[in-house]
């Protein structure tokens, strides 16, 4: 499945968006009347009528209608930016957050950052030696690696340590999962896994899920393997 981003996602097929320039110096704020809604994974575009003519803007998923007079907050415009889940490159648009919704939207690569940042910023949770689980569809975090081509599309049962979490990006939440298994040296010894469920680093859990290769999430985030929509168990 295609799956990111925020600022990573949807993903799956996820939500993958790439921008080419960065966000301009922010605004004060946006105003305008609702023209158009289109709602994806964690986000809500907005076509607005503003006092300067039509614009863009992106949010965090929220239930807007068409009609409606709202403020962006916190306004970052960005030009050339392309949604790959709407298939849509916007001259112009305008991420921020809807007054009084906390905090704003931002483009999905900041999101991708965080949620996948290079594995070796992983949490120092000591040596990780956990025993395979049982089962038919059992394999170590190697197996899935090494044997992706093999497992593509296929249902995995694995058990491992949570060594990075980032929860709700995406309407997921984004697991590393290490079992002492394969070597960093050639990275068999670590597997991205996106969940519903909740965790937190340091434990051990059993995931189920289907195993997805040459993932892009956009904005340059892009995986060979990982084990997509999986639930927990510890």
């Amino acid at each position: 499945m295609k799956l990111i981003v925020a600022v990573f996602v949807a993903l799956l097929a996820s939500p993958g968006w790439a921008a080419e320039n960065p966000p301009s110096p922010q605004t004060a704020s946006v105003k305008g009347t609702v023209l158009e809604v289109k709602d994806v994974d964690a986000y809500t575009y907005l076509r607005l009528k503003t006092k300067d003519g039509e614009t863009w803007a992106a949010v965090n998923k929220a239930p807007i209608v068409k009609g409606a007079e709202v403020t962006i907050e916190n306004a970052n415009v960005m030009t050339n930016f392309e949604s790959k889940t709407l298939k849509k490159t916007f001259d112009r648009i305008v991420f921020g957050n809807l007054a009084g919704t906390g905090a704003a939207a931002a483009p999905a690569r900041m999101d991708m950052a965080q949620m996948h940042g290079s594995v070796a910023a992983t949490a120092d949770v000591g040596d990780v030696k956990v025993p395979k689980a049982t089962g038919p569809d059992a394999r170590t975090v190697a197996e899935i690696v090494e044997k992706k081509a093999e497992l593509k599309n296929k249902t995995v049962l694995v058990r491992g340590k949570v060594v990075k979490y980032t929860p709700e990006v995406m309407g997921k939440n984004w697991i590393h999962l290490r079992d002492g298994s394969g070597s960093s040296a050639n990275s068999t010894n670590d597997v991205l896994v996106t969940t519903k469920d909740q965790t937190k680093i340091g434990d051990v859990v059993i995931a189920r899920g289907t195993v997805r290769t040459d993932v892009d999430l956009g904005s340059g985030y892009s995986y060979k393997v990982l084990v997509d929509e999986a639930t927990l168990q510890k």
